[in-house]
């Protein structure tokens, strides 16, 4: 059942229309420099998060993992992460702590032996019968330098296979923040979170994942009966949008990954700018992959960075931490 599901949510989200509503960054607008007193070619793209060195601020976010088709398209993204020394996650490692024979089609070490590294399980797990032991399996499965628990409410209640008990899940995050000893990521899916909400986290960094990129309550619809359907198509743009997410959260000073709705070098300038210490992405990754394969996915990489580098030369900024707080 689990591994049809995810083959749903590949085709669907190839093939559909998943994009609902606004990022808010259509909004921003970034300090222009007239006189930029900077040279484009000297502008320093790497940071450090989590206490590992990214060559660019720069994420490829967890798509998938379980089923047949992941196994290529895990070590392909990987492997082009370590090109461009980017991070990297994986998608739910669910199938294979219950399935150990499918751990291979999330193994990417011996071919991005030097990236950040992302495992990847539901939060909701955690009221599942889920733990420590399982949190440290999924790190261990693939030698992950960081865990991401993805918070996904909207995705889970509207889907027929979801899990709806939400209770108490804060505590039980916080807890294996506390024990594990690699950092958690609170990484949210798609709505966004509230300054209210992450202050009761205690996390190593959360992950915004706003609205007004993929809508997963979407995808549902194209995959459900008549009824969700409906309800898919009514939740389509729930959420914090991305932009408002990142700005709330900023607040707390948690290290901060923006993304929902990160589609140019441009958006990245304004998640930054506007708090964000990365950003992620995973849509347009999995299209372009989809339909021109690793070329096509550096190729996409290589113009994203671009125009990062173009807005920090207009804004002024010779690096990512000088771009910070560039907002009209």
């Amino acid at each position: 059942m689990i591994d049809k599901r995810k083959e749903d949510h590949l085709r669907v989200s190839i093939e559909k229309d998943i994009e609902f509503g606004s990022t808010g960054f259509e909004d921003i607008r970034l300090v222009h420099e007239a006189l930029p007193e900077l040279d484009f070619d000297d502008i320093d793209l790497e940071i450090r998060f989590l206490d590992k060195i990214l060559s660019c601020p720069v994420i490829i976010e967890g798509i998938t993992g379980g089923i047949p088709s992941a196994k290529r398209i895990n070590r392909d993204l990987a492997a082009i992460a370590e090109r461009f020394g980017m991070g990297f996650g994986v998608g739910s490692q669910r199938m294979a702590i219950e399935d150990p024979r499918l751990a291979d089609t999330y193994r990417v070490r011996d071919v991005a032996s030097d990236i950040f590294l992302i495992a990847n399980l539901g939060a909701i797990q955690l009221n599942c019968g889920y733990g420590i032991e399982e949190c440290e399996l999924a790190i261990e499965m693939i030698d992950a330098d960081a865990l991401a628990l993805h918070i996904n409410p909207l995705h889970e209640v509207i889907q027929p296979e979801g899990n709806r008990n939400f209770s108490n899940l804060i505590e039980k995050v916080n807890s294996i923040s506390r024990e594990l000893k690699k950092p958690v990521i609170a990484k949210c899916v798609g709505s966004g979170i509230s300054y209210e909400t992450a202050k009761k986290l205690r996390v190593s960094a959360i992950d915004v994942g706003g609205s007004g990129g993929t809508s997963w309550s979407l995808i549902e619809s194209y995959r459900g009966d008549k009824k969700t359907k409906n309800i898919g198509k009514t939740f389509a743009g729930w959420g914090i949008p991305t932009a408002e997410s990142i700005r709330e959260v900023s607040k707390l000073g948690v290290p901060l990954i923006g993304s929902g709705g990160i589609r140019t070098g441009l958006d990245a300038a304004k998640a930054i700018a506007s708090g964000a210490d990365c950003v992620g992405i995973a849509l347009p990754i999995l299209r372009r992959w989809s339909s021109e394969g690793k070329r096509g996915v550096e190729e996409f990489l290589d113009q994203f960075l671009t125009e990062l580098r173009i807005a920090m030369f207009l804004t002024g900024s010779n690096n990512v931490g000088e771009l910070k707080g560039k907002l009209r």
